[in-house]
């Protein structure tokens, strides 16, 4: 499966005017449709290597390594191991910031500092977790817990440690057993094995080119010590784009991706979930992350609802749109060649409990249309034919919002004396089959007249 010839002279456009605006010594990208990679492309030949970039040459991949400590984190939480709402020194006793939540770290929004006391670790050989954890008092936390999304990369070192002792092994052992072998990512690893890009950083005036180091990060590798390719990426961003049973289901991957945090300055381009970035872009929310390191640029966003996704690696410490680069491939590819969505099938059994509630219900004078589709009981507004609500029904024989006002609230199944269907309420919201049912009860009363 490939795209067609035009389609990759776009992409390649793209991606070459990002390296020549960049001053990027090389950059390797792909774009994956339905689990499959369905183009490469490269521009500039500097990797520093024996080998050309392509599909197969390891960069180092930055802060996308943090959305795999929380691929963990959560396989953790679904095991019953964790709470998302744990105080971290529930796990790291005597920590400081031990008060704050494992959901807090992941999203971003703990208050803590963004990076260690000390050297610049990017540029420096890493220390122990004990050394670290240390240094974590010397300098102040810039926000109080849940105000504001602030990024840290001290947060994924705690999260790291937290894997490692729940686990039994380091937090690495534990990504490349829990989420690297089960996608088949071979050519992902802690440290470069060659095939490896060397990185660079480029001259302002000059245009010469400096080698920058690639340490061992130590007790800040979960914050962005991996390395990885993009033929390997393309299996993770097709992962991203569906979740997989085994590593995390689907359900999971959701939650994932719902908004957790953001910030006034950050306005609605974006936000953060549980350990991944939200970027408003596709068929509306894509889930990944960018990641930097000296002499390195990645970025990785898939689209769930249209099933692509896109993975860009660069070996330079700047000048490559990480994000927006991303965006606009997938819109390219979504323009030239649109995603043909599922077919509709028609329902083969409405769940018992169900069928009674379908057709017209109203709010008051407000009409809405109850229908069943794609497993949920949806409600259509009568007005303006757009969906209002969705309710979806649990193992309980409870239907609970999905979407919309109603979202996480029960919509309750009300009967009259003899057994018959009356009307419905969700949270305080009467529905009832005509206008103002004067046999229900409505709040307020019933308007007069």
């Amino acid at each position: 499966m490939s795209v067609a010839d035009l389609t990759a002279r776009r992409l390649h456009a793209l991606l070459a005017t990002d390296q020549v605006t960049g001053r990027l010594p090389s950059v390797v990208g792909g774009v994956v449709r339905d689990g499959a990679l369905v183009w490469t492309g490269s521009h500039g030949t500097v990797t520093g290597a024996a080998q050309a970039p392509g599909p197969d040459l390891q960069y180092r991949i930055g802060s996308i390594t943090k959305t795999m400590v929380a691929v963990v984190v959560m396989q953790l939480r679904d095991q019953g191991r964790l709470d998302l709402n744990d105080r971290l020194d529930q796990h790291l006793p005597g920590v400081t910031y031990g008060d704050r939540s494992i959901r807090s770290l992941l999203s971003h929004s703990s208050g803590m500092h963004s990076e260690p006391a000390g050297e610049w670790w990017e540029r420096s050989p890493g220390v122990t977790f004990d050394e670290l954890a240390t240094r974590l008092a010397d300098v102040p936390a810039p926000f109080a817990p849940g105000t504001t999304f602030h990024y840290t990369n001290v947060a994924f070192a705690l999260l790291g440690e937290v894997v490692a002792r729940l686990t039994g092994m380091t937090w690495f052992e534990a990504v490349r057993e829990r989420v690297l072998a089960p996608l088949d990512m071979r050519r992902t690893t802690y440290l470069p094995v060659p095939p490896a890009a060397q990185g660079f950083s480029v001259h302002p005036f000059a245009g010469t080119l400096t080698e920058e180091p690639a340490h061992d990060a130590g007790a800040m590798a979960p914050a962005g010590q991996v390395w990885s390719t993009v033929g390997d990426l393309a299996r993770y961003v097709g992962f991203l784009a569906g979740g997989r049973e085994g590593v995390l289901s689907a359900a999971t991957m959701h939650e994932l991706a719902t908004p957790q945090s953001g910030s006034y300055a950050g306005g609605l381009n974006g936000a953060y979930g549980l350990g991944f970035r939200l970027a408003a872009g596709g068929s509306g929310v894509l889930v990944g992350h960018t990641g930097s390191m000296p002499g390195f640029l990645a970025g990785l966003f898939a689209d769930p609802v249209r099933r692509t996704g896109v993975v860009l690696l660069a070996n330079g410490t700047g000048g490559l749109r990480c994000e927006g680069l991303c965006i606009d491939l997938l819109r390219t590819l979504e323009t030239s060649e649109p995603t043909v969505p599922k077919a509709w099938t028609p329902t083969d059994r409405v769940p018992a409990g169900v069928a009674e509630l379908l057709g017209i219900w109203h709010w008051g004078n407000t009409g809405y249309q109850f229908g069943w589709r794609d497993g949920e009981l949806v409600m259509r507004s009568l007005a303006n034919g757009l969906d209002a609500q969705a309710f979806r029904l649990g193992d309980d024989g409870v239907l609970v919002g999905t979407r919309g006002y109603h979202h996480g609230e029960r919509l309750e199944v009300v009967r009259a004396a003899d057994g018959s269907l009356s009307h419905l309420v969700c949270a305080t919201f009467v529905y009832t089959r005509t206008p103002y049912d004067p046999a229900v009860p409505v709040p307020g009363g019933h308007p007069s007249g």
